[in-house]
């Protein structure tokens, strides 16, 4: 079995929910560990990540120990970056065994191949402020730079307020319904037009909008966030890919 997750978002809140929320993951990861071959975390893991090159935000003891059990039994854990957690390092791939992916992949599980990909970034043309972001928080040059110039204090003080603040704009801004998923259905579709026959199924977080979609032999599946739409996905050992509620 290969599951699927993503916008855990751990951090995120007051003390008490971020608690909650470490110890809603944890127990998935617990659960999906008693017959999961592969674990794909999809992005937004974290709230916020920045990693230096001696220094990795406190906290999230209980999430790292657990993935480093899963990898030591031998279970593969694919962690692909999100827009929140952009700032991995090597920490994670040395501590707890996890495959670190920057970009969309496509990757064969179970004998079917499944195009992953956190869903930030995709299908942005037009939209230069966001675009022009993206391209700024992804600079190696700029990153380098932050972390030699702002202290870990200071950079993780303004990363969870860079990332509160963005949650909070996204709720204001958008209501989240089947619309804000759109973009990346059309991305999946204009993909699979100039890739035909490449992807058995796609999947994406990002939108914090769960979605199981299937149109003349197109299936994406969109994960929702932990907060407002819980839910994993999940790749059998008969090939169906499914989309399911987290009832924990």
């Amino acid at each position: 079995m290969h599951y699927f997750a993503s916008d855990i978002h751990l951090g995120a809140g007051s003390d008490e929910e971020a608690r909650a929320t470490e110890q809603r993951f944890v127990a998935w990861l617990d659960r999906v560990a008693e017959d999961a071959e592969t674990v794909v975390l999809a992005g937004d893991i974290f709230d916020f990540w920045f990693e230096y090159r001696e220094v990795v935000p406190k906290g999230f003891v209980r999430t790292l120990g657990k993935i480093a059990e899963l990898t030591d039994r031998g279970i593969r854990v694919l962690f692909f970056t999100g827009n929140h957690d952009m700032w991995v390092g090597d920490y994670l791939q040395r501590e707890c065994g996890v495959e670190i992916y920057t970009a969309p992949e496509v990757i064969s599980l179970g004998g079917k191949r499944i195009f992953v990909a956190h869903g930030d970034n995709m299908n942005i043309d037009g939209q230069w402020l966001l675009k022009a972001m993206n391209t700024m928080f992804r600079s190696r040059a700029l990153r380098w730079l932050f972390s030699w110039l702002v202290h870990p204090d200071w950079a993780l003080r303004f990363g969870h307020w860079w990332s509160g603040s963005s949650r909070k704009r996204h709720a204001r801004e958008d209501a989240l319904t089947e619309a804000l998923t759109e973009p990346l259905i059309q991305y999946a579709r204009t993909y699979a037009e100039a890739h035909p026959q490449e992807v058995d199924h796609y999947l994406f977080g990002h939108m914090h909008y769960a979605r199981n979609f299937s149109d003349e032999g197109l299936h994406v599946v969109l994960l929702g966030a932990w907060d407002c739409f819980p839910s994993y996905a999940v790749l059998d050992d008969a090939g169906n890919f499914q989309l399911k509620q987290l009832d924990l």
